[in-house]
C-alpha cells in the first residue's frame, strides 16, 4: 500500500457531489470512487441530456452511499438545496457541454452549461463553504479540457499549466471561461477550487458521437468510418481509469488554487489510431460484416477551426503529487474494444433518430 492509499484510507469519509455524473468520464469516475472510498457519500446530480445515461450507474442504485438526482447544475435553487442536505464536502465538477461539432452546430448550450452553470457552482458552494466556516477540507474539483489552450505546432512543446489559453471553438472558449471562474473563486474568495485539464478520454461508457466509440460501433454495423480533413490531426489519448485516479490523487493531494494538467503520453494521429482500431476489431470480433474493416475508411471534409495537435505534458502532476498513468494505448484500446463488444445492449439504444440526424449533419 502507498503512503497516499494510507492517507485516503485514514482520512475522514467525505461528501462528494458529482455533477455530469451519468455521462462518461462522470460515471467512470463514481464507479471508481464507490470502489476506492466504501465509507464516503456519492451523490450524482445530473441534467440526463443525449450523452448522460442513467443506465451508467444501474450497479450502484442499491449502494445506500449513492443517490442519484436528475437537475440542472443551472438551477441554483436545486444546487443549494443539495449542498445543505446533504452536507456537501467535496464537488467534483464533470457536468458540461463537451463536443466540438455540436458546440459549432448551437453555441449556446455550450455557454450556458459551461459557463453559466459552472457559476451557479461555485457561487453555491462559496455560500454553503462560507456556512462550514470556510473549512480547509472542503474542495471544488473543476474538471477542464486541454482544448482551452488551442493548438500545437509539430515541433512544440506540450502544454503545460502555464501555456497561454488560446481556445479556437465555441466548446474550447466556454470552458476556459470556467477555467477562468474557477481560478477566480479561489483568488478573490479564498475558495479551495482546484482546475485539472485533460487529454482526449477513452474508455467504457463513451457516447458513440466521438472518435473512438464511433468507429468501433461503426465497424461492428459496417458502416463508413468517417475521418476528418487528412487524418493527421494528433492528439494525446488518456485511458479514464487513468484520470480517474489522477482525481482521486487531486482531491486528496493537490493543492487550492492550483492547475493540474493530466495526459496519457500517447500522442497518435488521427488516422492511424483508426488503422488501430480496425486491426484490434478484426482480431477480437470475427463476424463482421465487412473485412478488414479498414476498407470502410472515409475521408470527409475536415471540421471547421480543426486544431492539429494536441498534448499535455503532465510533469507537474507526477513530480508534486506522485501520478502517472498505468494503462499502455495498446492495453487501453483491447479493454475498450472487449467492452463495446460485450455491451451491445448499451450502446443500440443510443443510435437514435436524433442521433442519427446529427450524424448525417456533420458527416454528410
Amino acid at each position: 500500500m502507498t503512503s497516499f492509499e494510507e492517507q485516503s484510507l485514514s482520512s475522514e469519509p467525505r461528501r462528494v457531489l458529482v455533477t455530469g455524473g451519468a455521462g462518461f468520464i462522470g460515471s467512470n469516475f463514481v464507479h471508481y470512487w464507490c470502489q476506492n472510498h466504501k465509507s464516503d457519500r456519492v451523490i450524482v446530480l445530473d441534467a440526463l441530456t443525449y450523452a448522460g445515461n442513467r443506465r451508467n450507474l444501474i450497479d450502484l442504485e442499491n449502494n445506500e452511499n449513492f443517490r442519484f438526482v436528475q437537475g440542472d447544475i443551472c438551477d441554483r435553487s436545486l444546487v443549494e438545496a443539495l449542498l445543505q442536505e446533504e452536507n456537501i464536502d467535496t464537488v467534483a465538477h464533470f457536468a458540461a457541454e463537451s463536443h466540438v461539432d455540436r458546440s459549432i452546430l448551437g453555441p449556446d448550450a455550450f455557454v450556458r452549461t459551461n459557463v453559466v452553470g459552472t457559476f451557479t457552482l461555485l457561487e453555491s458552494f462559496r455560500h454553503h463553504w462560507d456556512r462550514a466556516g470556510n473549512n480547509s477540507e472542503y474542495r471544488f474539483l473543476h474538471v477542464s479540457t486541454d482544448e482551452v489552450y488551442g493548438s500545437l505546432g509539430p515541433n512544440d512543446h506540450p502544454f503545460t499549466e502555464t501555456t497561454n489559453y488560446a481556445p479556437n471553438s465555441p466548446y474550447s472558449a466556454s470552458k476556459a471561461g470556467s477555467d477562468h471562474l474557477a481560478r477566480a473563486y479561489y483568488h478573490t474568495y479564498g475558495m479551495p477550487t482546484i482546475t485539472t485539464n485533460c487529454s482526449n478520454n477513452y474508455g467504457p461508457y463513451h457516447f458513440p458521437e466521438k472518435l473512438i466509440p464511433l468507429t468501433c460501433i461503426n465497424i461492428l454495423l459496417g458502416k463508413p468510418l468517417p475521418v476528418y480533413g487528412d487524418g493527421q490531426n494528433i492528439r494525446d489519448w488518456l485511458y479514464v481509469g487513468d484520470h480517474c485516479r489522477a482525481l482521486d490523487v487531486v482531491i486528496n493531494k493537490g493543492k487550492p488554487g492550483e492547475t493540474y494538467n493530466i495526459g496519457g503520453n500517447n500522442e497518435v494521429k488521427n488516422i492511424d489510431l483508426v488503422h488501430t482500431l480496425c486491426k484490434v476489431m478484426d482480431e477480437l470480433a470475427p463476424k463482421l460484416p465487412v473485412r478488414p474493416s479498414q476498407e470502410l475508411i472515409t475521408f470527409v471534409k475536415d471540421r471547421a477551426g480543426h486544431d492539429r495537435r494536441y498534448a499535455i505534458d503532465a510533469t507537474k502532476i507526477k513530480t508534486e503529487l506522485g501520478w502517472t498513468p498505468q494503462q499502455t494505448l495498446e492495453g487501453g484500446i483491447h479493454q475498450t474494444i472487449e467492452w463495446y463488444l460485450t455491451h451491445q445492449e448499451w450502446w443500440q439504444p443510443l443510435l437514435s433518430k436524433e442521433y442519427q440526424d446529427y450524424y448525417a449533419s456533420v458527416y454528410a
